[in-house]
């Protein structure tokens, strides 16, 4: 059966470039179109080795967290404005104070533990919540009773230090930090998904940059885009049979 050469070739051709460089989109969805099959398996493949990278590589980490309020009654009274304008001041100098290196070594101290004051403080947040005299202390460990261990002493002994340090009426414990049930890193959902879009981004790319670098002809809308010139003919592929077999035998 005879068929034209220039219909059955695989890939798109210069017709999604003009004249002025500028990129066909409609084409280019096309040429993704009918590359959807690998696109789908270089994203399934992203998936996997995302997943496999975050269950068999990745240290899962726990989070434990404790909590001071950092005002107290003036004098064993009531607690007044002036107090809690304080408490709001003083906040930001507890952040700083809560990692001090003095404080830290009477955790490392206390607990008998194997590191330094830097490898403590790494693993040690202190936040403030927005338009509250509260201090979250978050300890994060691959140990999830460890964790808890150190927040809890963390805040004991700075119910001790920080008055002594600032002069001022000791915060009060609000709530100590409990075992972590489950680990907070890593995320399974958000590292696949980060591994299926990268394995559908590269797979495109090469597709892409494979099409752009392609300049051969495919068909004669290519020509006469390029040269401004209409084709009249185009010479059939066929398959002679007998007659195509003898003239490769004689040579």
């Amino acid at each position: 059966m005879e068929h034209n050469e220039t219909l059955h070739a695989p890939q798109l051709n210069q017709s999604a470039v003009d004249d002025g460089g500028e990129i066909d989109l409609v084409e280019i969805f096309y040429l993704f179109w009918g590359h959807a099959i690998q696109i789908i398996l270089c994203a399934i493949l992203g998936g996997l080795l995302a997943f496999g990278y975050t269950r068999f590589l990745v240290t899962p980490l726990y989070q434990a967290e404790a909590k001071l309020y950092m005002v107290s009654a003036s004098a064993g009274s009531m607690i007044s404005i002036s107090d809690l304008q304080l408490g709001s001041q003083l906040t930001s100098d507890y952040q700083q104070l809560m990692v001090s290196r003095p404080l830290l070594e009477d955790v490392i101290d206390s607990l008998d533990l194997n590191m330094g004051y830097g490898t403590l403080k790494g693993m040690i947040s202190v936040s403030n919540p927005t338009d509250t005299r509260i201090l979250s202390v978050t300890v994060t460990s691959s140990d999830p009773k460890l964790s808890c261990d150190i927040a809890n002493e963390l805040v004991d002994q700075a119910v001790v230090y920080l008055p002594r340090v600032m002069e001022c009426d000791e915060p009060n414990v609000v709530e100590r930090a409990v075992i972590p049930g489950g680990a907070s890193s890593p995320n399974y959902a958000r590292n696949v998904f980060l591994g299926v879009a990268a394995g559908i981004v590269i797979c495109c790319a090469v597709i892409l940059i494979q099409f752009l670098v392609n300049d051969t002809f495919v068909t004669a809308d290519d020509l006469a885009r390029r040269f401004g010139i209409q084709p009249l003919a185009s010479i059939p592929e066929a398959d002679l049979g007998a007659f195509n077999k003898r003239l490769k035998h004689k040579k």
